[in-house]
């Protein structure tokens, strides 16, 4: 039976208390969330970390925290962010990674216009040397994509060398500055990728549920969480990303598939050296 990935991206860098008194944001919040989700279905966990503020950060220090707390409960795979701070350098988005030799990683593919209001910038220079880095540590890229053109940019990756193939594209709808929220889109998107690549999708927003039914029905793996989508309905407060993990888990079963165990999304994605990774913890 066809085998569905659940990631769960539990935090973000923005989502605040104000939005929801339930998204995790310490470190100890942050693992007992993913360990929740861990149960609930979910096989890979993608991690940010906030500031004692509560703000997102790059902090080597806490990524350390969180990881080591996530891999002493559980053995999801951990997909580490690379953009947690729009202010972050470069030096500061790749250090964590080369510490801590997580199974994943993003690889944002492209610099786009983020919520209108600002600039997200992963310059060519960067996603070479991001792409080297993966490459050097055995760690798989979820190539992000969040507009057409940066499907074409991974592209160009492959062909430098610094981007392995089959790749893995996570396709980020519905965020203000990149492609809309569409099933069109979606049908779009998953056009332009090579027929033995995995591939996620997620909508931001009010955008969940019809990129989450539509991803499943096409057979691609999914994402939720409160990164995307602080509401589990209309006017209605999800309770927990465990919570959100649980729906997907019925929505794949009821399609007749089955959701994908930590393991199962390590053979899925052609993912290497776990043992070793969870005895850095």
């Amino acid at each position: 039976m066809e085998k569905v990935m659940i990631t769960v991206a539990t935090t973000g860098a923005f989502p605040t208390k104000g939005q929801n008194p339930n998204i995790p944001l310490t470190p100890e919040e942050i693992a007992d969330d993913v360990y929740e989700c861990w149960k609930a279905g979910a096989s890979i966990a993608h991690v940010h970390v906030r500031d004692d503020e509560g703000k997102g950060t790059m902090n080597l220090e806490k990524f350390k925290e969180t990881v080591q707390l996530i891999r002493s409960r559980c053995d999801i795979v951990l997909n580490l962010t690379t953009s947690g701070d729009l202010n972050a350098t470069d030096d500061d988005r790749i250090a964590h990674l080369i510490e801590l030799k997580p199974e994943m990683a993003t690889f944002d593919a492209g610099t786009m216009n983020w919520m209108h209001d600002t600039l997200f910038i992963n310059h060519p220079h960067f996603l070479e040397k991001l792409g080297r880095i993966t490459m050097e540590h055995a760690i798989k890229p979820e190539i992000e994509i969040m507009d057409a053109g940066m499907v074409y940019n991974s592209f160009h990756y492959v062909n430098k060398g610094v981007l392995n193939t089959p790749g893995h594209y996570q396709f980020v709808m519905g965020v203000p500055g990149g492609i809309g929220a569409t099933i069109e889109n979606l049908v779009f998107l998953k056009g332009l990728i090579p027929q033995d690549a995995t591939w996620s999708a997620f909508g931001v927003g009010r955008h969940h549920l019809p990129i989450l039914f539509a991803t499943i029905a096409m057979g691609g793996h999914v994402r939720v969480g409160m990164e995307d989508n602080v509401f589990y309905t209309k006017n209605r407060l999800a309770k927990s990303n465990a919570e959100f993990v649980e729906r997907a888990a019925r929505l794949i079963r009821e399609a007749g598939k089955e959701v994908a165990s930590p393991d199962e999304a390590r053979q899925i994605l052609k993912l290497h050296n776990h043992g070793e990774r969870s005895m850095l913890s």
